[in-house]
């Protein structure tokens, strides 16, 4: 990814942002790229390494239901499903869930274009896993902790939340989008009725090199 395409992904979150409207963004990134993934920051056609490494350091053998919280192109979403999981993924762009079923044609995924502050009622407490990576990052400080409520009421009784990010210190500054978020942003999930079960503070393996936090939390 080069800086003048992640420059210009930048552009047109802040002309949304700067217009009021912070999440339409999204759809006009996807659009404008017109099935070309170089100006999509996060789009590398495979599954998140740092979710693939949580997975295969915990030897996860899904079962039952899982949700992918903003699911761009599909990737993380396909590995689930591969793992055993009845897969559920939802994305607000209709152009990123029309791409993913474009990709995956035969997949047992079920994608669903949907909004996370509007999500459907019947997926509450519906959910033996939730993964979200990389999406509270990109939402403006002022949305994220109405997310975090969103995402925490999918996790089922017994069920388990991941959640990974960019991490900074409360006294860094927040830099460019995306914006990592601090130990204090991850911890609303615990007002939530979450427990925090781990949590993890370690720079990736990325040129050049990005602190992460990657936590789970469960539902008792």
């Amino acid at each position: 990814m080069s800086e003048t395409h992640r420059a210009t992904a930048r552009e047109i979150a802040h002309k949304h942002l700067a217009s009021g409207d912070p999440l339409s963004w999204f759809e006009d990134l996807y659009s404008r790229a017109r099935e070309d993934t170089a100006i999509i920051p996060w789009a590398d056609l495979k599954p998140n390494l740092n979710f693939i490494d949580w997975l295969n350091q915990q030897g996860v053998v899904g079962s039952g239901r899982a949700i992918k919280v903003g699911s761009g192109l599909g990737d993380d979403a396909e590995e689930l499903s591969r793992r055993g999981f009845e897969t559920t993924a939802f994305d607000i762009s209709e152009s990123a869930i029309a791409w993913s079923r474009k990709r995956f044609p035969q997949s047992s995924v079920s994608y669903v274009v949907t909004d996370l502050f509007s999500k459907p009622t019947e997926w509450e407490a519906k959910f033996d896993f939730v993964l979200e990576s990389y999406t509270l990052q990109v939402l403006p400080p002022n949305l994220r902790a109405d997310a975090v409520r969103c995402i925490a009421s999918f996790v089922a009784i017994g069920g388990t939340l991941l959640v990974i990010a960019r991490g900074r210190e409360p006294n860094e500054p927040e830099g460019k989008m995306p914006w990592p978020l601090t130990k204090d942003e991850l911890s609303l999930f615990e007002t939530q009725g979450l427990k925090k079960v781990t949590f993890e503070d370690f720079i990736d393996s990325e040129d050049p090199p990005v602190r992460r936090f990657r936590a789970t939390y469960r539902r008792e």
